[in-house]
């Protein structure tokens, strides 16, 4: 078995990717197992890495190590191949998809646990033809992602700091746009905050916005919010953020499925795929028939045991 530990030097706040390859290199000799470490340059960069060590044929274990984004360009690298597993060496600011390990996502930065880790077949959802292993979502969260990248390049501004200054621009250009969506023939229509697609629970730095998602459950967690005032925006983010959107039932919609599509009437929109961003008119979301072996530390469970707070 070949193990491939991918760094993006990038993820984070500082560059961590000769710290990380020394501990890599330093467990490979006392474990004895063979290892390759290639550094990332770029976008997509990282799927290019894994798609061409998949094809060799060998049995393969990949570790991402960076972020979600990290381990999404993973993931499409390696959808399809069965004799590849991927996890992820949480060294990003989000790490949300892991959180659905609950007490044991800090396992996930015991690089030893990985390697002797177990693995599990996990769904992924195809967004226009790029694969998503967590969340992907339209409307207001996808365009004040899409406004960090312009407001990250301002001097003296930290990324919490985009984060906010970008919030605080979207919500005053309007909180809501005009979509059309379909969710396995049923049809939606109007103004709508935000669209979402679910295979995980957290995304958005720790948003817990969809108790009900199962990674292995072969179906897709869907949530419809619809236009939002913006004096209560913060009272139903606030829901949105820990799980009970279900106390807006007039707001909120919950459906199970398979696939939705999505038109917005303005023209291109945002789309955020596990926390990378996108844009297009036309979205077409489903559960896609490729698989992605997935390796976590041995014993940890993902199974939902926390319910939102009743209404």
């Amino acid at each position: 078995m070949k193990h491939l530990f991918v760094i993006n030097p990038t993820a984070g706040k500082t560059d961590r990717s000769h710290e990380i390859r020394a501990e890599i290199e330093e467990l490979a000799r006392e474990m004895g197992f063979p290892c390759e470490i290639i550094l990332t340059r770029g976008p997509m960069d990282a799927a290019d890495i894994v798609q061409r060590a998949a094809g060799q044929g060998d049995e393969l274990r990949v570790y991402a190590c960076g972020g979600d984004g990290t381990l999404n360009e993973a993931v499409n690298g390696a959808a399809g191949y069965p004799h590849v597993a991927v996890t992820q060496y949480p060294t990003g600011s989000g790490n949300d998809f892991i959180r659905i390990f609950g007490k044991d996502t800090s396992r996930f930065s015991d690089l030893r646990e990985l390697v002797e880790g177990e693995t599990a077949e996990f769904d992924l959802i195809d967004c226009n033809g790029r694969l998503c292993l967590n969340i992907c979502s339209v409307g207001l969260d996808a365009r004040i992602a899409a406004g960090m990248q312009s407001f990250k390049k301002l001097p003296f501004l930290s990324g919490r700091g985009a984060y906010a200054l970008s919030t605080l621009y979207h919500v005053l250009r309007g909180i809501s746009r005009p979509y059309e969506a379909e969710v396995d023939g049923r049809h939606f229509s109007g103004d709508f905050t935000m669209l979402v697609a679910a295979s995980g629970r957290y995304y958005g730095g720790g948003m817990y916005v969809m108790p009900e998602a199962e990674p292995d459950d072969g179906r897709i967690e869907f949530l419809l919010v619809r236009k939002v005032t913006v004096l209560k925006v913060a009272e139903v983010i606030g829901d949105y953020k820990t799980g009970n959107y279900r106390r807006h039932p007039d707001l909120a919609t919950h459906l199970t499925g398979k696939e939705m599509a999505i038109l917005s009437r303005e023209g291109r929109t945002a789309i955020n795929i596990d926390g990378e961003v996108m844009m297009s008119r036309e979205v077409r979301l489903s559960l896609s028939p490729r698989k992605i072996r997935f390796i976590f530390p041995r014993g940890a469970r993902w199974e939902s045991t926390f319910f939102a707070d009743p209404i």
